[in-house]
């Protein structure tokens, strides 16, 4: 089996995906790690806790703590 690695733009991404999954002949390994859109994400949350942190509507575990917790 040959292998072969491309880099496809975001915006065609998923229709590229779609359209190699339809084919017998290919298997897919899936990339490992998040999405940008899940990144973005992710970071939105952190920064939307972060306010609330400050603004005293959220309380916060030591990082010692949590490390204790383990």
């Amino acid at each position: 089996m040959k292998q072969i690695t491309l880099n496809i733009k975001e915006s065609k991404y998923k229709f590229f995906l779609e359209l190699i999954k339809s084919l017998d002949f290919v298997q897919i390994q899936e990339e490992e790690g998040d999405s940008k859109e899940k990144i973005m994400e992710n970071l939105k949350q952190g920064f939307k806790e972060l306010e609330e942190y400050k603004q005293g509507k959220l309380s916060t575990t030591s990082a010692q703590d949590f490390l204790n917790g383990l």
